[in-house]
């Protein structure tokens, strides 16, 4: 039977160069009721805001399903790893699918895969390229969830902080604290594989049945000349693979991901005066300084986790800005704290050029959904 994978030729490329070969396709799903989700995000979330405890249990619990089911596949096709990992949440009417694809690879070095030994990632097979060649093997397929809601407390104390301009530092501790959870839990599921690290985490913020979900996924892996300190505090970073491997070969090496939560509000009088000035041409300061005094204050807290984690530097720093109604915004800014460390090195001089080579759709439809299909060929 010929194999079925989702691997490019660019990823089968820097994967030879490492010893594996293409696998199938793994898949695992799960459905859940959402009608179940969404009675307790109902309940819960007209109480003070913050995470929602049950529905990030029952949320993990439907990923973890799929992400087992599909690890078990891989296993019956005889799959050393699976790469390109995915969680996905599937909506169906009153029901939701959580869906793990991957794609297997086998090693070529002739020795028959341990079954309780395979090994998942989230990593393409271009970025897995990137890590096995800074010395990290990856362990396992990892993410931290929370389900969180404003709620009806902090919605009316907002509502009163709202009535002047400046931070609200309500909802700036709640999502500061949502925000660094998810992280907490991601770290502490690469501890428990006996991962030191937990590399390219892609951090997703989704509405799941009138709350939020922060979901980080990421690749637990083990780099055995990083410091001791990392068995149990492994090392986070959001840098893409390819990042992280320029940084390792300029003789740095990432050690936390960082980020930093502030929300403000421009206030009644405030919202007043942008709302004149909005039926005029110019600046309307009021905005200005808003938004940037919230991008100065998340900047600078994740300047303060990055010396409480020992970080030299500061690297990949984005900010996002959201709208949470009300005049009010939230401004959070990420990135990943680096500092040198000796023992760390690639192997090659160079990345190849495949490694980066980033891969084109060719299949392109600009249909719209719902339009009836064109029919060629015989009625009969």
């Amino acid at each position: 039977m010929p194999i079925i994978t989702g691997l490019s030729g660019n990823e089968l490329f820097c994967l030879k160069k490492k010893g594996y070969e293409p696998g199938n396709l793994a898949i695992g799903n799960s459905v859940f009721a959402l009608g179940f989700i969404g009675g307790l995000s109902s309940s819960f979330k007209l109480l003070a805001g913050g995470e929602i405890h049950e529905v990030s249990e029952i949320i993990r619990e439907g990923r973890e399903l799929s992400y087992m089911r599909m690890v078990e596949e891989a296993r019956v096709h005889g799959a050393t790893g699976v790469t390109g990992v995915t969680s996905q949440l599937i909506f169906h009417s009153s029901n939701i699918e959580y869906l793990s694809i991957g794609s297997g690879v086998h090693k070529t070095d002739g020795v028959a895969p341990r079954k309780d030994n395979l090994f998942s990632t989230s990593s393409n097979g271009q970025e897995l390229y990137c890590q096995l060649d800074c010395g990290f093997q990856p362990v396992q397929f990892v993410f931290g969830n929370v389900a969180y809601s404003i709620g009806v407390g902090g919605g009316i104390t907002g509502a009163l902080r709202s009535l002047k301009s400046g931070e609200v530092v309500e909802y700036s501790d709640m999502l500061n604290k949502t925000r660094h959870l998810a992280l907490e839990r991601i770290c502490n599921e690469a501890r428990d594989a006996g991962a030191n690290a937990v590399l390219g985490i892609q951090t997703t913020i989704s509405p799941v049945s009138g709350l939020q979900e922060m979901l980080m996924v990421g690749t637990a892996s083990h780099n055995p000349d990083l410091p001791s300190q990392y068995t149990e505090r492994p090392i986070s970073s959001d840098l893409t693979n390819e990042e992280m491997w320029n940084v390792i070969n300029a003789g740095y090496c990432p050690i936390k991901l960082v980020l930093g939560v502030s929300v403000f509000s421009l206030g009644v009088a405030g919202g007043i005066k942008a709302m004149f000035k909005s039926f005029v041409r110019g600046e309307i300061k009021e905005l200005t300084y808003m938004i940037s005094h919230a991008r100065t204050k998340a900047i600078s807290m994740i300047a303060e986790d990055a010396v409480s984690c020992g970080g030299e530097d500061v690297v990949g720093v984005k900010t996002y800005v959201y709208d949470l109604g009300g005049g009010i915004i939230e401004l959070l800014a990420i990135g990943t704290a680096i500092k040198k460390l000796p023992n760390i090195r690639t192997h090659s001089e160079n990345l190849i050029p495949q490694a980066i080579i980033k891969d084109q759709d060719t299949f392109i439809n600009k249909v719209p959904m719902g339009y009836p299909a064109m029919y060629s060929g015989s009625a009969d």
